[in-house]
């Protein structure tokens, strides 16, 4: 039996070595390429890497897109939340101020004006979570709005220079247009004032 543990002793001692001579190379990648055939390996690793490189840019830009697919139907809930609340508030000070609504259903009148506000915008965060959820669980929306976050995902936003550059020549234009169109307004005025005779 002491025999056969050897050989896997053995074994185990050429794993550890090989492994011991991977890491070795990964901290010095000269030591790798002084090996022969290591170019061959190097190339491969490399091809590998990029591979790796390339999934990961897919991924991410697939997070990304799903991310701005889950963050516009977060802020689609905000608003249908707080439009909800705003709705169910006014209509609930409408019917409050309305006597035969207040003698139909008298609990119309037994919250205050703060109360409703709170409780209007709790029933309007329960309906802006409900719609949300309901355009959520649609395939044809979800898909959708998937494809318009990959679009604007592709799309190349200018940098911070170029943004200020045409901020500047846009200022610039506008208020060369404004002297102009006074200049004109003034000189246009002096003429009619010389004709008509003010």
């Amino acid at each position: 039996m002491a025999k056969r543990e050897e050989p896997k002793d053995q074994e185990l001692d050429s794993d550890e070595e090989r492994e011991l001579t991977e890491d070795r190379e990964a901290e010095d990648p000269e030591r790798a390429l002084a090996k022969p055939g290591a170019q061959g390996l190097s190339a491969d690793r490399e091809d590998d890497d990029e591979d790796e490189e390339e999934e990961d840019e897919a991924g991410a830009a697939a997070l990304g897109a799903a991310r701005y697919v889950h963050a516009a139907f977060f802020g689609a809930g905000i608003l249908a939340a707080y439009l909800a609340g705003k709705l169910v508030l006014s209509g609930w000070n409408m019917l409050a101020d309305w006597p035969e609504a207040v003698r139909q259903v008298p609990q119309l009148i037994q919250y205050g004006e703060e109360e409703r506000g709170t409780l209007s915008l709790v029933i309007g965060a329960v309906i802006g979570a409900a719609v949300v959820i309901r355009y959520y669980r649609k395939e044809s929306v979800r898909k959708w709005a998937g494809e318009v976050a990959t679009e604007l995902s592709r799309v190349t936003w200018p940098n911070k220079e170029t943004v200020t550059n045409g901020t500047m020549v846009v200022l610039v234009a506008s208020l060369v247009a404004t002297v102009y169109v006074a200049l004109l307004d003034r000189f246009w005025g002096y003429l009619t004032n010389l004709v008509y005779g003010a």
